[in-house]
């Protein structure tokens, strides 16, 4: 028996990563400019990472922390969740990042025999979590043809099924589409996954990222599990702080998520962990400051993507990421992916790595707008000769 079949069945099985997939795509090109990961390109505010400097060489620094989280950062977000998010009834775990998140609650909540809800295009990470912990039984309901927003009659049926999904999850804003999910949308499903039984899991990492006066909300309630993330707005991608705002009164919740946050980081680190609340500390204008001059690179790659065509392009309303439809005749989007890197420059997400053939990520965050114009000259190149003469090459 060779070692690749002693390799777990649930890992053999889940999806390759398609970030690494596309950082060996550009490795291979030299010069490419990047329009796939979903990053911002601002750092932390400069007062909280000078802050932390101060703080790097004391011992509590290099030393374990309370699981849950610093006790001065959860007071802080315990707060930030009461003003702005308007959730009264939470209580807060910091992890190691959104993802890990996630995956706490994905173990927590489900068993491998379970069935569980996704609306495409979904996050292939939160794919990932769940078929790396087993489950198979992933249902993909659709989002509307016009808004991509989740099909809430669908999920009204699948609910109504038997075996009852154990976990709803959504994302709002949306990635990979920036859909906004508002609140009516947001209260009906929640009230299908309270009269199934079901946890309803809501990814809230682009809560900031809302344009054209649209405005994020949040809800609670005894089955509604509300994930955040510093990594977008605060610009600490690579310092990995998330948290969970969990439902306080829901019996056992709380001790049976320490099981799993023990097992795996223990704690966030804990000089993130500072940093992140000497963000907070700086207030969520300087984070909406940042935000309001990513509509000029939406403005931007929307000109970009028009070769497409009318009603090509959707999304954008929230998060970083528009979201479009390739040429009926082109819908490998991996093999278009490939083609743009290599002969354009430029580098998106194919859809299929989140449910969605024929589509392609687009992310705005990542590029100060005159790089984002560069990229956008490349792009709009590279998709007039897709429309006109196919991948040339």
């Amino acid at each position: 028996m060779g070692t690749y079949m002693k390799l777990a069945k649930r890992v053999l099985e889940t999806e390759s990563p398609v970030m690494v997939q596309i950082q060996e795509i550009l490795r291979s090109c030299k010069d490419a400019v990047s329009l796939a990961q979903g990053v911002v390109y601002w750092q932390p505010p400069e007062e909280a990472l000078e802050k932390v400097k101060k703080i790097v060489d004391e011992p509590l620094t290099s030393r374990y922390g309370g699981d849950e989280g610093l006790p001065a950062l959860r007071e802080a977000l315990t707060k930030k969740l009461q003003e702005e998010n308007k959730l009264y009834k939470s209580s807060v775990m910091v992890t190691a990042g959104a993802n890990q998140a996630f995956v706490n609650l994905v173990l927590a909540l489900c068993d491998a025999e379970d069935r569980v809800v996704m609306f495409a295009p979904y996050y292939f990470n939160s794919y990932m979590s769940f078929q790396m912990t087993g489950i198979t039984d992933i249902l993909v309901g659709p989002g509307d043809p016009k808004t991509l927003q989740p099909d809430a009659d669908w999920l009204e049926k699948v609910l109504s099924t038997e075996p009852v999904p154990k976990l709803v999850n959504i994302v709002n804003p949306g990635n990979p589409s920036g859909t906004y999910i508002p609140e009516p949308l947001l209260k009906r499903i929640s009230d299908l996954c309270k009269k199934a039984g079901s946890w309803l899991v809501v990814d809230n990492t682009y809560e900031y990222f809302m344009y054209d006066g649209l405005k994020h909300t949040c809800i609670e309630g005894d089955h509604i599990l509300n994930v955040f993330s510093f990594s977008k707005a605060y610009g600490m991608m690579g310092w990995r702080v998330g948290y969970i705002a969990y439902p306080t009164e829901t019996k056992g919740l709380a001790e049976q998520l320490l099981k799993v946050q023990d097992n795996i980081p223990i704690c966030a680190p804990i000089v993130s962990q500072r940093l992140a609340l000497f963000s907070l500390e700086t207030g969520s204008d300087w984070v909406r400051n940042q935000v309001k001059d990513l509509v000029k690179n939406r403005e931007i790659l929307l000109d970009a993507l028009s070769p497409l065509g009318v009603g090509a392009v959707k999304g954008g309303e929230g998060a970083i990421y528009l979201w479009a439809k390739l040429p009926d005749k082109h819908q490998d989007d991996f093999e278009v992916v490939r083609w743009l890197a290599k002969r354009h420059g430029v580098v998106l997400i194919p859809g299929s790595a989140s449910g969605g053939p024929g589509c392609v990520r687009v992310s705005f965050g990542g590029l100060k707008d005159g790089d984002c114009e560069f990229a956008a000259l490349r792009l709009k190149k590279g998709l007039e000769e897709l429309v006109k003469h196919g991948m040339v090459q």
